[in-house]
């Protein structure tokens, strides 16, 4: 009797910490390897907008169940944009808000969409950016996403998910400060 006690408390402690949830995604987008773009010392002004329907990056699917939500812990927009700033400017542009180059980025899409049975889950991440780069004359508008899907067994672990999050969010930032065809948009006179 008296190990079956402390079993007993274990198992209840056990029990407790796993039934906690996170409620809360950490997203952390990182710099990207820039490539300096030549003579691109143009001034640009830059703008970061979140034009998606929901606040929630997140969105866990049970079976009958109402879907869990889970929001980010910082907002991705003023994430974003400083990885923008950064990395253009790293490229070799300075930024001015009065700037005639103007490039504003649209978050249209953030979600990490995560089915999960009793076997084990399957995580689809999607991100969609929208670029409207316009100077004097013109403009210019790209629509760029990233797709991964990481799956696993037993339920999804965030740190997982979150890695699988900011390693696209990495990726795609980095397919857009070096794209050629908006850097040369940006260069034209």
């Amino acid at each position: 009797m008296k190990r079956f006690i402390p079993l007993m408390i274990s198992a209840v402690a056990l029990i407790g910490c796993a039934s906690h949830t996170p409620t809360h995604m950490a997203l952390d987008p990182q710099l990207p390897s820039i490539t300096v773009q030549g003579l691109a010392s143009a001034p640009i002004a830059i703008e970061m907008l979140d034009t998606r329907s929901a606040n929630f990056v997140a969105r866990f699917n049970q079976k009958d169940d109402a879907a869990r939500l889970v929001s980010p812990s910082e907002a991705p927009r003023q994430q974003l944009e400083q990885v923008f700033r950064q990395g253009f400017t790293k490229a070799g542009y300075s930024i001015d808000p009065s700037s005639a180059h103007h490039l504003q980025f649209q978050l249209e899409k953030l979600l990490t969409d995560v089915n999960e049975t009793t076997l084990g889950y399957e995580a689809s991440n999607d991100i969609i950016i929208n670029v409207i780069a316009s100077n004097e004359t013109k403009t210019f508008t790209k629509r760029y996403t990233g797709r991964n899907v990481v799956s696993g067994p037993f339920s999804a672990d965030f740190a997982t998910l979150e890695l699988a999050m900011n390693n696209l969010l990495d990726d795609l930032t980095g397919k857009i400060i070096n794209d050629p065809e908006l850097n040369q948009f940006i260069q034209q006179k």
